[in-house]
């Protein structure tokens, strides 16, 4: 009796070791794209909340590989090593001796596999949209970090995350619903998708210097970190100014004002970076953009 005790307590210890590992705090963007895309459709029709549920668990196994796709390969190229600035904020599942690089990437292949199931059956059962969107967010997913493409070592990063969680994964979950793509769709993916690269692009801010070092490319190193300041402060101006247009022509109802609330919130982020960018400069700038998410998502309910 007491040696099973010991395995089930080995077993919770070890399935919460590959919990960790997949980065669950991560997933709040993900699930508001794939409800921004279903609200959407919502709005134009009715909607099946089962296919709803399960795109959004597709969604959140496809970004637990991709994070841990992306920790593998930054691992296995040297790109994070012990005094990388990531292994200081949150655990590294190889570096910190979580999980062993073969148990980091089977976790990845197995939770990519479940991801492509359910794709593979709402191609078929609901919209064929979904197959060639899926095979775009696998092959961005595999190469992002992983060879011989790299776009996260290439200065591509931020645009692949862009498309990813920005109209991908909307239009995707808009098809699943009414098995067509919707301009309208795309148009309103486009602040959020910008934001949510912005978290990218506050990681990269903050390790230019580790990342030069490791012979890095990205858009940060490119334009040093007064330059990217600015993107990073302009970028999220034309957000709100995009909202406003949407607002002005008709795209998205007056209800959209209320995406304002969130502004407070991103002067408080500006300032945070303006003097030095924090260590947790990604994690600050994504509880932006979840706020900014939330709203979205309200704005479109509250619209239809």
């Amino acid at each position: 009796m007491p040696e099973l005790m010991n395995k089930e307590i080995d077993m919770t210890e070890k399935l919460k070791k590959y919990f960790i590992a997949a980065r669950p705090w991560s997933f709040t963007m993900s699930l508001i794209s794939v409800s921004v895309g279903t609200l959407l459709a919502a709005a134009e029709g009715p909607v099946s909340w089962f296919w709803f549920a399960m795109v959004a668990l597709g969604i959140v196994f496809f970004h637990a590989s991709a994070n841990l796709l992306n920790d593998y390969f930054d691992t296995r190229y040297g790109v994070d090593q012990q005094d990388s600035p990531t292994a200081k904020y949150r655990p590294q599942p190889i570096l910190s001796g979580m999980l062993t690089p073969r148990e980091t990437l089977a976790e990845a292949v197995i939770l990519l596999i479940a991801a492509a199931a359910i794709g593979f059956a709402a191609a078929a059962l609901r919209s064929p949209h979904v197959l060639w969107i899926g095979i775009i967010g696998l092959l961005t997913t595999v190469f992002y970090t992983a060879g011989p493409v790299k776009f996260k070592y290439r200065a591509l990063g931020e645009l692949a995350v862009f498309l990813m969680w920005g109209p991908l994964m909307i239009e995707g979950a808009y098809a699943v619903q009414h098995n067509a793509i919707s301009m309208k769709a795309f148009y309103i993916s486009v602040p959020f998708g910008v934001l949510v690269a912005l978290v990218l692009f506050a990681n990269n801010m903050r390790d230019i210097a580790y990342d030069s070092r490791q012979n890095v490319k990205t858009v940060s190193i490119m334009l040093g970190t007064e330059k990217s300041f600015i993107l990073f402060a302009g970028l999220i101006v034309l957000a709100y100014a995009y909202v406003l247009v949407m607002i002005a022509t008709g795209m998205m109802s007056p209800w959209g004002l209320l995406i304002f609330i969130s502004l407070p919130k991103a002067v408080s982020l500006l300032k945070s970076f303006k003097a030095r960018v924090p260590d947790g400069a990604d994690a600050l700038t994504a509880q932006f953009d979840t706020v900014f998410g939330i709203l979205l998502m309200l704005a479109i309910f509250l619209g239809s």
